[in-house]
């Protein structure tokens, strides 16, 4: 099994929250073999890391349903969460 593709698919659903593709779709977005591609996505559900829906699409296992309400994070909490974020600077971010 290509590490590669692997890694792709993986990094794929790390960027974009809430994607779900069906095999044919994840497929094209590799560019490999219908097999190869079912095979590194049944290895990602295996892991944990996916996980295969009643329609057939592969989404990710940690996302869960969505909430009907945000959660509100205010004061410390939101400092910290802000600074777990590499890319955010926390005095930046407050003023926009």
């Amino acid at each position: 099994m290509p590490h590669n593709t692997l890694q792709r698919i993986r990094a794929e659903y790390l960027e974009m929250p809430g994607l779900r593709l069906t095999l044919a779709q994840a497929q094209r977005l590799c560019g490999v073999e219908r097999t190869v591609c079912h095979a590194v996505l049944e290895r990602l559900v295996e892991a944990k890391f996916l996980c295969k829906k009643a329609d057939g699409a592969y989404a990710r296992s940690s996302e869960g349903e969505v909430r009907s309400q945000p959660a509100v994070m205010t004061g410390a909490g939101f400092d910290a969460a802000l600074q777990s974020y590499p890319r955010l600077d926390p005095k930046t971010a407050l003023e926009a």
